[in-house]
């Protein structure tokens, strides 16, 4: 049923014009066909000799033959003239059937079919030649990307039947023969030739498809080797079947400085403003075998880190590397507490300190199925004053890891996608460890975004210690578990959350100490508005905690924030909320200022 009204164009000094009896859609293929309003006489008169013409064709192309147009033109001494067109529509024209025969090499090539399967046309509906039109050149688009160079159309055709009202589609399309890959000649690049052609993700002589050239192109660009990266198949080149490929390339400079701050203000176990800055120097080449380095110094109070990790891409610069890490890295846990007898309370006094040393090496490597998987080796020498005792174990962790990322899109702002995660790792004492630790995680997060603007983020953490009960607190804090803090719960400080003891301090004074927990489970549900493509609104519920047996004491937050999608990564200024008062932490507020992609 076509739903009819009027509309008036946009008013104009030498004409005004009003369309009748028609959809919104038909009056906008009208507007389309009639052109842009006449700016003097001259034009004016040239515009009303094409009218009758001009719609008809608009009629036409959305498949109604049978149009009637009235044309209705009223002159005047001064002002602009008005044209009125009260059109009658009439029954349209119905696709009887339509009929696509290939031939050619793509009849071996599955795209097609898939391409068949996927098209909207079918029998019944009403003809629009820019649907056809636009199924045309799909085709041709698809198979040009296919490297089907010659291919042509052999007929192309719709018969009207008037009488009838009725349309036959008809399509005879030759793709010719498929072309294959020819050399790949790169330039502007100082890596051995090994190195640099591991990055080519087809075969010589394999079936040219421009997918895989836009994959060659990431597999560049995710290398952090270019600065500039033009892949481009040289078309007016081939010669016996084979299209060669020209890789431009430039160099990125030879160091890279990065900064980024974060903050976290609020009412917690401290009520202050904690500011953290991060620096992270890389060298993107340092030798033509694609070696390079990075290294992050991490400051915030009481938590200054140094971590410097080097890597010696293997069989492959992207999928198979050896990574070796070093470094020095101070941080805090949890809250100390004095028991005051006057206030009957506890008062915080500090926190857990550690430093740690730590020496890695690890080789990570991707499947086929795009799983991410790596063995390592860590040599951990971790210092903390624990219950007034001083601790300084040693730990040699065998470890196994395998990551699998799904992105809907590659963009800093990612509108769905899923990460999975998953790592174990084995200390044992006759390797020399202080004593017998496994450790296992798995961590999952997920983004989808609904009707554009939409979007759901969760997030879920796990973790256990298993070890024995009597060497708990040899495990070093580092290898614990905390929650609270903006990738945690948010609402709470960084790592304050967690299992404690009560001691008896050196003065003979009641202390209480927040000291980790062997198990780790949080979760947390966040709902994401966009006002803008670049400003959103959030709300979130995380809940969660860091337990030992027997003792889950879950602690729930809320909040909401805003985030800029800026060019470097969505920055983030979230507002929690505690729900719950534990023992150790009352209920607070903290404000979380993040930045960086969410997978």
């Amino acid at each position: 049923m076509l739903l009819m009204s009027g509309f008036a164009l946009a008013e104009n000094t030498w004409l005004n014009v009003r369309i009748d009896g028609v959809s919104k859609k038909l009056e906008k293929n009208i507007t389309a066909h009639l052109g842009t309003l006449p700016e003097s006489d001259v034009q004016r008169r040239a515009f009303l000799f094409t009218v009758d013409d001009n719609t008809q064709d608009a009629l036409e192309s959305m498949g109604y033959y049978h149009g009637i147009v009235d044309i209705d033109v009223k002159e005047t001494e001064s002002g602009p003239w008005e044209l009125n067109l009260n059109i009658t529509t009439g029954d349209p024209i119905v696709i009887q059937w339509v009929d696509i025969n290939f031939s050619g090499d793509m009849l071996q090539d599955d795209m097609f079919a898939l391409w068949l399967n996927s098209l909207k046309v079918k029998p019944g509906d009403v003809l629009n030649h820019g649907v056809y039109d636009s199924l045309k050149s799909q085709l041709v688009t698809l198979a040009l990307a296919r490297g089907y160079f010659d291919a042509r159309y052999t007929k192309s055709e719709i018969s009207i039947n008037r009488d009838f009202n009725t349309a036959q589609i008809n399509i005879q399309f030759n793709s010719g023969k498929r072309y294959l890959f020819g050399d790949v000649d790169f330039e502007g690049s100082t890596l051995n030739d090994d190195v640099i052609e591991a990055l080519i993700p087809f075969e010589a002589d394999a079936p040219y498809a421009t997918q895989q050239l836009t994959e060659f192109n990431r597999n560049l660009l995710d290398t952090g080797y270019f600065s500039n990266i033009k892949v481009l198949p040289q078309i007016d080149k081939i010669s016996d079947g084979l299209v060669p490929i020209k890789v431009e390339l430039s160099p990125r400079p030879s160091h890279l400085i990065e900064v980024g701050l974060g903050a976290d203000i609020g009412n917690s176990t401290e009520d202050t403003f904690e500011p953290r800055v991060r620096v992270t120097w890389r060298t993107p080449q340092i030798n033509r075998y694609g070696h390079y380095q990075e290294t992050s110094a991490e400051w915030s109070p009481d938590r200054p880190k140094i971590l410097t990790t080097y890597t010696i891409p293997l069989s492959h610069p992207l999928d198979d590397q050896l990574k070796v890490k070093l470094g020095i890295l101070r941080d805090t846990y949890g809250v100390t507490q004095d028991y005051d007898e006057e206030s009957r309370s506890f008062d915080n006094t500090g926190q857990l300190e550690s430093k740690k040393y730590l020496i890695g090496l690890s080789r990570q490597q991707r499947s086929k199925s795009n799983w991410l998987y790596g063995y390592s080796v860590e040599s951990i020498r971790e210092f903390y004053e624990q219950l007034d005792i001083e601790y300084d174990p040693r730990f040699y962790l065998i470890g196994y890891n395998l990551t699998k990322t799904i992105r809907g899109d590659n963009t800093l702002d990612p509108k769905s996608g899923f990460r999975q995660t998953y790592s174990m790792e084995y200390a044992d004492p006759s390797l020399g460890s202080t004593i017998r630790l496994a450790r296992l995680q798995a961590r999952f997060k997920w983004i989808e975004t609904l009707f554009d603007k939409h979007r759901f983020v969760a997030r879920l953490d796990l973790g256990a210690n298993i070890a024995s009960k009597n060497d708990i607190s040899f495990i070093p804090p580092s290898l614990r578990y905390f929650a609270g803090g903006d990738q945690s719960i948010r609402g709470y400080s960084y790592q304050e959350l967690g299992p404690y003891i009560d001691y008896t301090n050196s003065d003979d004074g009641l202390s209480r100490q927040v000291v980790g927990g062997r198990y780790l489970a949080v979760g947390s549900l966040e709902y994401q508005y966009y006002l803008t493509p670049t400003w959103r609104v959030a709300t979130f519920v995380d809940a969660g905690n860091a337990f030992d047996t027997g003792q889950l004491e879950p602690v729930v937050a809320v909040g909401g924030g805003v985030h800029w999608i800026s060019p470097i990564g969505p920055i983030k200024l979230d507002l929690g909320f505690g729900l719950k008062e534990t023992e150790t932490v009352a209920r607070s507020f903290r404000f979380h200022l993040t930045m960086g992609t969410e997978l």
